[in-house]
């Protein structure tokens, strides 16, 4: 009996099989139960097509799937040389880069499980997933991460190698635990030699209920928890895109949110995989701008606050234009909105509506694309955090395709998610085919599907209070479903607001329409219990400088820009105008500014630039005691 013959109903679409009833195990995609063998059949049929390319010296330089497996294969053989065993959880502690895809194919494809580590985190986490993982091995980018370890090192006794990705400034450098990639190498090409078929033979073993990855949850809640990611789950999300957001084989994409994170393992390791697309790995996540109006990509995802920061720096570089650019620019705006109203309705779009936004486009709407990296762009997606649907329908605008969707850790990455053909801003989208979303009765959205994770690493318990019978994953955020199948969240379970009035009010709507301005970098509610609601705001730094030296109003520092009544009236401004649009129990009574910058390195923020509304409200409990007075 051939493999398709053991296959369950197949279909097809783009030149893609996978299961016709995506709701039912075992999955495949392209006749492969598990992502290291979709790995092993997608390098032996590209070969010498380009996988990714990665910046060197300001040159973007190619590497071939050739090269993506032939790196992986090695570091896969290596680990098992020095002793890791199938099941065993290997730890990567780096930016994104072609290495640290190599290591984590490789150690799958040994039927090791990678888990990623943010660079942003401190020592002392470090040694917390360390050691809660039980790794052995460690990977780490460079000399600043190698030193989070020393500094750590007698913390995590079970640790027996660390491999060191980047020699630069380690020159010299001695440690009895220490080697670098090269060595791996090294060490993985000797043991090639002696057993030219292991590599394949263990990538035959996985098997679709295999622990693929450990993903560590952000730990808003409390310490983070690992969700063990099967094969099975990954392979469910693949073949759930191709219904979804599909990825042409000829398109370019642009990898830069942390690779730790489950959407951008997603997009950029799991979904160019099976679709065979190109992945361009920005230098930083500061030089991502840069490096999309470099690539130009076809598709692009981000969390709101780059869609965000895109949208700000457009809306003050029109501010400042001449008064003949101001009105072309609210011109081109106006024409590019009244398209998108009808586009949105499903409507035939009048012939003096497309001739004026033909004419916009090309008078202004295309230059602003190019300007900023989208002039290629098919569609760009949003999530891991609500975004402003004023923001979505201001990208629609200038002609760009802006989709939100809707995932988490425990989903694999996705639950629910707009497409081109069906989307409706101010939705998540409808759940991916194969999924089943209910609605609890306090509110809270609840999911099963494929691709729902198999529980929390070493804490059953936990993955009991997540996992409902039935296989229903708990979200732990607030939703309903229109009559047109549309998903849409209102909040959060944990953050409800309930005021001394006995008024329930959910403050993400409130907090997205305040973010929409690009004056404010984020804010965050407070009035559980209270009479009414207050706010704490996070100025955009940039934006806001700006403001203040065309204003000429002076500062030394951020505390005191932030002090300045000139910035204060500002903010208050942008707070009135998002009054406007609620009810009166719903309007901002105060606000106070959060002098002090915040980076993923500081405990408000998570990696993936969440605000940890708890901790926020704890460590500034001055200032809010100051809005009660």
């Amino acid at each position: 009996m051939t493999i398709a013959e053991k296959l369950p109903p197949q279909q097809v679409v783009d030149g893609y099989s996978f299961n016709a009833d995506l709701a039912k195990e075992p999955f495949f995609f392209d006749c492969c139960d598990t992502l290291v063998k979709l790995f092993a059949q997608r390098c032996k049929d590209l070969g010498p097509k380009i996988a990714h390319r990665e910046k060197d010296f300001g040159i973007w330089l190619s590497y071939s799937w050739t090269d993506f497996y032939d790196h992986a294969r090695l570091i896969g053989l290596g680990l098992v040389s020095l002793g890791l065993k199938r099941g065993e959880v290997v730890s990567i502690l780096s930016e994104d880069n072609k290495e640290w895809i190599y290591t984590d194919l490789g150690v799958q494809s040994v039927g090791g499980i990678p888990s990623g580590v943010y660079t942003t985190d401190s020592a002392k986490q470090l040694a917390y997933l360390v050691n809660d993982s039980d790794s052995r091995f460690l990977f780490v980018e460079n000399d600043e991460q190698l030193d989070k370890y020393l500094s750590v090192r007698d913390r995590m006794p079970g640790v027996t190698r660390v491999i060191v990705f980047d020699r630069e400034s380690l020159h010299g450098f001695s440690d009895d635990k220490v080697i670098f990639l090269d060595d791996l190498y090294r060490i993985g090409r000797d043991f090639l030699k002696a057993n030219p078929n292991r590599f394949e033979e263990e990538i035959a073993k996985s098997s679709p209920k295999d622990t693929a990855l450990l993903v560590y949850t952000s730990g808003t809640t409390g310490p983070p928890k690992g969700a063990e990611i099967s094969h099975s789950n990954i392979i469910a999300s693949i073949a759930g895109t191709v219904l979804t957001l599909p990825v042409r084989g000829s398109e370019e994409q642009v990898c830069f949110l942390p690779l730790c994170h489950i959407l951008e393992r997603l997009i950029s390791v799991f979904i160019p995989i099976g679709m065979r697309s190109t992945v361009n790995f920005a230098e930083s996540p500061e030089t991502v701008f840069d490096n999309v109006r470099e690539v130009s990509p076809h598709v692009f995802t981000a969390v709101p606050r780059v869609w965000e920061k895109i949208y700000s720096r457009v809306a003050i570089m029109a501010n400042d234009a001449t008064a003949v650019g101001r009105w072309a620019y609210r011109s081109a705006i106006a024409a590019g909105s009244k398209r998108a109203e009808y586009l949105e309705s499903r409507e035939r779009v009048p012939l003096a509506t497309a001739l004026a936004y033909a004419f916009w486009d090309f008078a202004v709407l295309r230059n602003m694309r190019q300007l900023l990296g989208l002039q290629r762009l098919r569609r760009g997606t949003t999530g891991a955090a609500p975004i402003s649907p004023d923001l979505i329908k201001w990208y629609r605008a200038i002609g760009v395709t802006l989709l939100e969707g809707y995932g988490m850790t425990e989903s694999s990455g996705v639950i629910s998610v707009n497409t081109i053909e069906d989307f409706k801003t101010g939705s998540i989208g409808k759940v991916v085919p194969g999924g089943d979303v209910r609605i609890a009765a306090d509110g809270e959205i609840q999911y099963r599907g494929g691709n729902v994770f198999k529980g929390y690493w070493k804490k059953p318990e936990k993955t009991a209070e997540t996992i409902l019978p039935g296989g229903w994953l708990r979200t732990g955020d607030i939703g309903r479903i229109d009559n047109q199948g549309f998903l849409s969240i209102t909040g959060r379970v944990k953050d409800i607001i309930i005021t001394a009035g006995g008024k329930n009010i959910t403050p993400a709507e409130i907090e997205n329409r305040l973010k929409f301005s690009p004056y404010i970098s984020d804010a965050v509610v407070i009035g559980d219990k209270r009479k009414y609601l207050t706010c704490l705001i996070m100025i955009d730094q940039e934006n806001v400088e700006k403001f203040a030296q065309d204003k000429r109003v002076p500062f030394g520092d951020f505390k005191s820009l932030c002090a300045a009544k000139e910035v204060r009236d500002l903010i208050a401004e942008v707070v009135a105008e998002t009054n406007r649009e609620f009810a009166r129990v719903e309007q901002i009574k105060e606000f106070r500014l959060i002098d002090v910058l915040l980076t993923a390195e500081d405990e408000e923020l998570t990696a993936t630039m969440k605000l940890k509304r708890g901790f926020v409200e704890t460590k500034h409990k001055r200032l809010i005691d100051e809005m009660y007075g």
